[in-house]
């Protein structure tokens, strides 16, 4: 008996009904495939994000086994091709345009579907940070993410090739490595983008490359590793707001004069940027306490009616989510080290992940909402199972209780309270100290005659 002729219902109904919601008002128009490619747009957008839901231990039987699912869900006149070369081939093309209307499509539903996990304390609050993904020793790995990668020739590095002492230390010293920088949406926990790099990127040049996709108006929290005199002021040329951690390699200047002081008032004034006559950055100091330790952190939002301190100190707080969405990442959703062996392809593999672990939280979300759960309630261990669950069975029939929309509405964290494991003592635990004092002085005469010569505009001269 054929899926279309049947009456009983499959559990594939439900994972339609999910394709269907996530790439609804897409305009595939925008992407057009050769005439002869077995593939529409859609087609090739389900296929690659069932493709990084399955659990199969391999890439090839990965696409071998949602193709058989793609083709039950949407069965078409034309069968779809049965070479993975084809289709990896097809995604390392048209990725980047397929991930793009994605993107756009789901940061509209995150907004029209999760209203009230829209916005933190009014804020539409982002969280900003990197991290590795791991990559297989390949030569094309080698080439495009290692550090070494460029061969340069400074004497340092010549050095330290010399003094490697064995064959084993080298080949540990250039293991291939990605860097992904995403911008994360506090109020959902879901991601907003992203970059990818060799592993020695910029997270700030990341950082910069995604502003402009962030709605105005918008509160990015960051580490103290975003904190820098190019960053802060292209934030604030953007009209947008930031939450920085500063630490003791950040020098700020008090009384400048610059404009109508308080007690948290401070200036990021860099000596570099001060020889060149550019302005002085007007920041607000806040201090808080996290039960261990002050934390320092500056916004370019001088009113506390605004944002009060304790607003701030509870804004930070959620930017730890990130961390946790790379965990879930990396562990849960097993991407810490890819499978691809070629560099194209790895970015492809990471591309359709970070997707469909978004197009998985997202449709998650939706399905909650009518149960008013919050969204830091979802468990993406528990979205992931149920996902998989249906990919593994979709042709047998919906039975109650276990159809995808009843395994998502009960995928939440359970609600008791958990003990403080920070005293464990992990193999790998991290014994990193946390950023100290900034350096805060009082601004000299001859500063401020120069801040005032910096915001003093210049007249042109005449013919």
């Amino acid at each position: 008996m054929s899926h279309q002729d049947s009456k009983v219902p499959f559990r594939a109904d439900c994972l339609k009904e999910a394709l269907r919601w996530l790439l609804a008002g897409i305009p595939w128009t925008t992407v057009t495939f050769r005439d002869d490619c077995s593939y529409t747009p859609r087609m090739a957008a389900c296929t690659a994000m069932l493709w990084a839901w399955s659990d199969e231990l391999t890439l090839i039987d990965r696409f071998h086994a949602v193709r058989s699912i793609t083709q039950f869900l949407f069965p078409r006149q034309q069968e779809l091709a049965k070479s993975y070369q084809a289709f990896i081939k097809l995604l390392r093309r048209w990725t980047p345009a397929l991930i793009e209307l994605l993107q756009a499509s789901w940061r509209r539903r995150m907004e029209s579907a999760l209203p009230e996990a829209w916005t933190v304390f009014g804020w539409l609050m982002f969280g900003v940070d990197g991290s590795r993904v791991e990559l297989p020793r390949s030569r094309s790995h080698e080439k495009a993410y290692s550090a070494t990668r460029r061969g340069s020739k400074s004497r340092k590095r010549r050095s330290r090739k010399r003094k490697a002492r064995s064959k084993q230390h080298a080949k540990k010293r250039n293991s291939p490595q990605m860097w992904l920088t995403t911008m994360w949406h506090g109020g959902t926990g879901l991601p907003w983008d992203w970059r990818l790099g060799p592993v020695d990127s910029s997270e700030r040049a990341h950082w910069l490359e995604m502003l402009p996709a962030l709605p105005d108006g918008a509160l990015v929290a960051a580490d103290a590793g975003f904190v820098g005199y190019g960053c802060t002021r292209a934030v604030l040329d953007s009209e947008r707001h930031l939450l920085l951690r500063v630490g003791a390699n950040v020098r700020l200047l008090r009384k400048l004069g610059c404009v109508r002081e308080s007690a948290g008032t401070v200036y990021l004034w860099p000596d570099q940027q001060m020889k060149k006559h550019q302005p002085p950055l007007v920041l607000r100091l806040i201090v808080v306490h996290n039960g261990k330790h002050p934390v320092y952190l500056v916004t370019n939002v001088l009113s506390k009616s605004k944002l009060s301190d304790r607003q701030a100190q509870e804004l930070y707080a959620r930017r730890w989510g990130i961390e946790v969405f790379y965990r879930h990442l990396k562990q849960t959703f097993g991407r810490r080290k890819l499978r691809s062996t070629n560099a194209d392809n790895a970015r492809v593999e990471i591309e359709w992940s970070l997707a469909g672990l978004w197009a998985m939280a997202l449709y998650a979300l939706n399905q909650q909402n009518p149960n008013s759960i919050p969204s830091r309630r979802l468990s993406i261990a528990q979205t992931l199972r149920a996902f998989r669950r249906v990919l593994r069975d979709y042709r047998h029939p919906r039975s109650k209780n276990q159809h995808l929309h009843h395994l998502l509405r009960n995928a939440v964290i359970d609600p008791y309270l958990r003990k403080n494991k920070t005293a464990r003592a992990y193999p790998r635990k991290k014994q990193e100290s946390p950023p100290g004092r900034p350096n805060i002085t009082n601004a000299t005469k001859q500063q401020i005659q120069q801040a005032n010569q910096a915001l003093t505009p210049k007249t042109p001269k005449k013919g």
